[in-house]
């Protein structure tokens, strides 16, 4: 009972005075190196994007699959993760009551661990080792050193996994019998979705080193992508997840609304978290040596991946006409006037939810073999690409730095800085619709990927890509200008902006809510059907790749 009023009545004092100080300080650090590695990577880009086009001719000492390859691990894995990271563990912060301080402790040196992984690999691809893009495919071979950082990487992440694990399971023992607040049920889900994902890269890795050593002569590249894409397209799903947890927690609180129900969007994690791994296999459907069984079934567990997208595309309207229509909105569509569009917390979601839409459908599409043939690899894979991360996610998570930042810093977004960054918003969001439409677009007239600028000796078709090419190169530079101006944003909430207190925005439950049933809490069952479907999805083609397996490949440096 004495230990109950504590935890009570710390998390009164949480909620009162605002953020624990070295919590504010870990979760300051880790969004800190996020926005640094957004400019790095954001600088990268307009490298590449320039290039691409024609525009740009590189150095000699950097060409264009050093600047792409960077360009996605930078971006697409490290400022992704950083930003998981300190968001969540500020959200675990304020809904548990502080961290403990061996969680603290277990995070920075989380921190470290990726830090120094990043290190490696970011050495390796500017010294001209590892040209081999984000996704490393063998048989093209990076120094092992790169593959070493990896594994750094990886660590770090599943330290920070295990330290929110930690952190649920004390906050569990102490209050039984109560259900996990929401902003942590989302945290735990996504740690456990990364977690799950991870197992099968970290298993690649493990078989690249002795390979880029000289220790094995040959490497199984089936063996090596499919455990790739157990974690690829895993990751892009974690990393919506954490987008969906602020759409979920904070922007029915921003606009005056409520939680729709809570059962809902547990189970959006829930089935976030059991299926989505699988759903990684859509990747490989063109792919030789995999059965027509195998991918016909992997078909359906590549969509069912749409049904908690499916579920929150429903309740996220729900919210909002529930919102509008409190607000006096009259008529069908009388509550999007009612919307605070001029706040830029909402706006940015609410661009990345809308943007969503096109992204998720044309991700749906590339789970069918026929119009997958069509696309496989074209730009059109990039362009959608950027409109799933580079809008939906990432919008999202500068939406989140409107408040978090100031809530973390003590201080206020003022109306001059939620103008900027409204212009912000709108920046980034032309400048990837004009880059990523033109990407969908030109790949469909057959501009491949993963290949610099070239017309081909003059043919006809691709110079017919050219006008394309220089639209991707307009949205490209507009980007960059978004990134430098959300970096400004970024800093100066932390340290500029004037003193005063932002609340860390959770919404309530509908007055008269159902009760939330208590099989929503049962993560060891979750656990156990999530490896179960990923076993049904796996062992068959993955005991086949090893028992069938061909003579192997030695390596290869394209560069």
């Amino acid at each position: 009972m004495a230990l109950a009023l504590k935890e009570t009545f710390s998390e009164k004092t949480n909620k009162a005075l605002g953020v624990n100080s070295e919590d504010a300080k870990l979760t300051l650090t880790y969004l800190s190196l996020a926005f640094i590695i957004l400019f790095l990577g954001g600088t990268l880009g307009l490298l590449q994007g320039l290039n691409r086009a024609g525009l740009l001719e590189l150095p000699s000492w950097l060409n264009y699959y050093q600047v792409l390859t960077a360009h996605g691990i930078l971006l697409v894995v490290v400022f992704t993760t950083l930003f998981m990271v300190g968001y969540f563990y500020s959200g675990v912060s304020h809904t548990l009551g502080g961290l403990l301080p061996k969680v603290r402790k277990i995070a920075w040196t989380a921190l470290g661990s990726m830090l120094f992984g990043v290190a490696l690999v970011a050495a390796t691809v500017f010294m001209g080792e590892a040209s081999v893009m984000y996704t490393f495919y063998p048989p093209m071979q990076a120094s092992p050193w790169f593959y070493i950082g990896l594994v750094f990487v990886v660590l770090g992440v599943w330290l920070a996994a295990f330290g929110v694990f930690i952190s649920a399971a004390n906050w569990k023992k102490k209050n039984r019998g109560q259900h996990l607040p929401m902003f942590s049920f989302f945290a735990v889900g996504g740690f456990l979705l990364l977690f799950l994902g991870s197992l099968g890269v970290t298993a690649e890795v493990l078989l690249l080193i002795p390979w880029a050593f000289g220790w094995t002569e040959t490497v199984n590249v089936m063996l090596s992508r499919t455990l790739f894409w157990a974690f690829g397209h895993t990751a892009v799903n974690v990393w919506y997840l954490v987008a969906v947890s602020a759409w979920y927690v904070a922007v029915p609180k921003i606009i005056g609304g409520r939680t729709f129900s809570d059962t809902l969007a547990r189970v959006v994690v829930i089935l976030s978290v059991i299926l989505n791994v699988p759903g990684g296999f859509h990747h490989q459907i063109i792919d030789p040596a995999i059965g027509e069984g195998i991918k016909f079934m992997h078909v359906f567990m590549s969509l069912s991946i749409s049904l908690p997208s499916l579920l929150t595309a429903f309740t996220m309207f729900a919210i909002f006409e529930r919102a509008g229509r409190k607000k006096g909105a009259k008529g069908l569509l009388g509550w999007i006037k009612k919307l605070p569009w001029g706040d830029v917390r909402f706006l940015a979601p609410m661009i990345a939810m809308i943007t969503f839409i096109p992204a998720g459908a044309g991700g749906i599409a590339q789970t069918n073999n026929q119009l997958n043939q069509v696309v496989h690899n074209s730009l059109w894979i990039v362009g959608h690409f950027h409109l799933t991360v580079g809008v939906t996610v990432a919008l999202t998570f500068f939406g989140i730095t409107y408040w978090l930042i100031p809530y973390l810093s003590k201080r206020e977004l003022t109306p001059k800085l939620n103008k900027l960054g409204v212009i912000q918003t709108i920046m980034w969001t032309v400048g990837m619709y004009l880059m990523a439409g033109a990407m969908h677009w030109v790949g469909l007239l057959g501009s491949p990927r993963r290949t610099s600028f070239s017309t081909y000796g003059d043919h006809a078709t691709a110079l017919g890509w050219n006008p394309y090419l220089f639209s991707l190169a307009i949205g490209g530079t507009l980007l960059f200008l978004a990134v430098l101006l959300m970096v400004y944003i970024a800093f100066h909430l932390m340290f500029k902006a004037p003193k005063g207190n932002t609340e860390f925005p959770i919404a309530e439950p509908e007055d008269g809510a159902a009760p939330t049933p208590q099989w929503t809490e049962r993560w060891g069952l979750w656990i156990v059907v999530a490896i179960a479907i990923i076993s049904m999805g796996y062992v068959i083609p993955v005991v086949d790749m090893i028992v069938n397996a061909p003579a192997g490949s030695p390596p290869f440096r394209t560069w």
